[in-house]
């Protein structure tokens, strides 16, 4: 640790505790403060690891206020880290006007760096990744919106975008309305006990959250269009009645097989389900 003052960017697990580096954990037990997103949500991090660094809150509603605070902290030679309560703070969370401010006085900024949902959603989402654009979060309704989705048709990267689970559904439609029907990959509760990757086209998304609700922090992860040729192959319905069959093997009941062969193939449930009528 330096003499001096320093603001620490301090990444935090996106799920497991354990994602948090060496290194984070000995910044955070050695800085004089920690400034949290959520200093419940932090408590339980630093708990875990037996830290009691001094806590203090950091978040949208007092960033202004409380930054000039923080500032003032380092510039007396203090040592901060900043963290939010997942992830990389200054990415779709507070830290970027703090980090502005830091900049602006010649003070001394450290990332730590560790997880980050964006990156690890994907890497394994099987979707291109020599070309990528982070949207994080989409405005909500309105004008900016609408903007935002109409320069989304001209890229030809794939995009990532973050979304909380009442409200994927409507992204998805969004999306599906101002580009096509594209290769989506959704990521659910990276790094959880439930994680789960679904992946298929937006269309078929859409059909597949008619019977599924929706839970958990979604990443989603959207193709560009040249990753979709109109001469991709379809699953056929013997293909899916195979599937079906295959599922009902190791266990599973009639209708919980067709769901997973629908999710395996990229097909809409109510597909699979006509290709068994018309087997039998």
């Amino acid at each position: 640790m330096t003499e001096t003052g320093c603001l620490y960017l301090v990444a935090t697990p996106i799920g497991n505790l354990e994602d948090i580096t060496l290194r984070a954990l000995k910044v955070l037990q050695e800085v004089d403060l920690i400034a949290a997103e959520d200093t419940r949500h932090t408590r339980k991090l630093l708990s875990h690891y037996d830290i009691h660094t001094p806590l203090t809150s950091y978040h949208k509603f007092n960033e202004l206020e409380k930054g000039e605070e923080i500032i003032a902290k380092v510039q007396a030679g203090l040592k901060v880290a900043l963290v939010s309560d997942a992830g990389m703070p200054g990415i779709s969370d507070p830290g970027y006007e703090l980090v502005v401010k830091a900049r602006e006085q010649g003070l001394m900024i450290v990332p730590i760096p560790g997880a980050t949902a964006s990156l690890s959603a994907l890497v394994a989402s099987g979707l291109p990744t020599a070309r990528f654009v982070f949207e994080g979060f989409l405005p909500r309704k309105g004008k900016e919106r609408k903007d935002i989705l109409e320069e989304l048709k001209k890229e030809t990267r794939t995009v990532i975008f973050y979304e909380a689970p009442h409200r994927v559904v409507t992204t998805l439609k969004d999306l599906y309305e101002a580009l096509g029907d594209r290769k989506v990959v959704l990521a659910r509760e990276l790094t959880k006990k439930h994680e789960e990757f679904i992946q298929g086209t937006l269309s078929f998304l859409l059909d597949y959250y008619q019977e599924v609700e929706p839970k958990g922090e979604f990443t989603i992860i959207l193709a560009p269009p040249e990753s979709m040729p109109a001469t991709a192959e379809v699953p056929s319905p013997d293909q899916a009645v195979a599937c079906v069959l295959s599922l009902e093997k190791t266990g599973l009941d009639r209708k919980t097989a067709i769901k997973e062969a629908a999710k395996k193939l990229g097909l809409p449930k109510r597909e699979v389900y006509n290709a068994l009528l018309k087997e039998e």
